[in-house]
């Protein structure tokens, strides 16, 4: 009896240290944590505040959410990690069949990281200018420092597939490098920086509805006004050693971040 108390004991315990990698995946803050993140991504945190930001849009472990242009995949690793069955993540990329050789590389090589690691086998990956998903099945749909990418008819095009992807009470999050109220819109595609009341237009246009504001990835050393654009600051550093101290002093861009809901 002793012997099956003993071996009964270890079953037991070895079941609950094989559940601990899953479960640490439900700990947003473990995700972040996770050594699984690039470093040079993980460099970037206390620029771009993912905790927190993730947290602000409300973001649970069970949800499905789609990622538009997750780029290098910054974003994608915390997320890859934290969500698991039920839960999934789409990663809205550049449209693989692009006659323009960025957009393909870029792609390649986000598919490349996908397969890279087994924690990506729950990514679905489909293209930023498609449906995005089936009509009301999405919980969240989140973008990173991409409107300026899409001013114009690609802007309302995303919004509006992003709506009809997303569920009743579903979630839109959006950080954007901030323009300086009353920007023109020639001005906001040279320079990289969205101003909020164009971001909240589009967004009401096409018919969600806002429900916060965070100042969390505010930079009040930003004057958004460089000559090479946003991409003059850190990690770009476009004008490369011209002034280079000066805007790594300043540090990332001024961004805003914006909460909108599916009514």
């Amino acid at each position: 009896m002793n012997n099956f108390k003993y071996i009964y004991g270890l079953t037991i315990f070895a079941l609950m240290i094989s559940f601990v990698p899953f479960l640490n995946s439900h700990d947003l803050q473990k995700a972040v944590a996770s050594d699984s993140r690039t470093p040079a991504n993980v460099a970037r945190d206390s620029s771009r505040h993912p905790m927190e930001t993730l947290s602000f849009f409300r973001i649970k472990s069970d949800m499905t959410i789609v990622e538009l242009s997750p780029g290098g995949g910054w974003y994608t690793e915390i997320l890859a990690n934290f969500l698991h069955e039920p839960g999934k993540l789409i990663a809205a990329h550049f449209d693989p069949n692009s006659e323009r050789a960025y957009y393909k590389r870029s792609r390649a090589n986000f598919e490349k990281k996908m397969s890279s690691n087994s924690m990506y086998d729950n990514v679905e990956m489909v293209a930023i200018n498609s449906n995005l998903a089936e009509p009301n099945s999405v919980d969240a749909v989140l973008t990173f420092r991409n409107l300026h990418n899409w001013l114009g008819s690609d802007m309302d095009l995303i919004f509006s597939n992003s709506y009809k992807a997303l569920k009743t009470g579903g979630l839109f999050g959006v950080v954007e490098h901030r323009a300086k109220p009353g920007t023109s819109m020639e001005a906001m595609k040279k320079s990289g920086y969205v101003s909020e009341e164009h971001a909240i237009e589009i967004a009401k246009k096409h018919g969600f509805e806002l429900v916060d504001k965070s100042e969390i990835n505010a930079n009040p050393k930003d004057s958004t006004d460089h000559s090479g654009g946003v991409w003059t600051l850190p990690p770009n550093l476009r004008l490369k050693d011209e002034d280079r101290e000066k805007y790594l002093e300043i540090g990332e861009s001024d961004r805003m971040t914006l909460l909108f809901i599916k009514s």
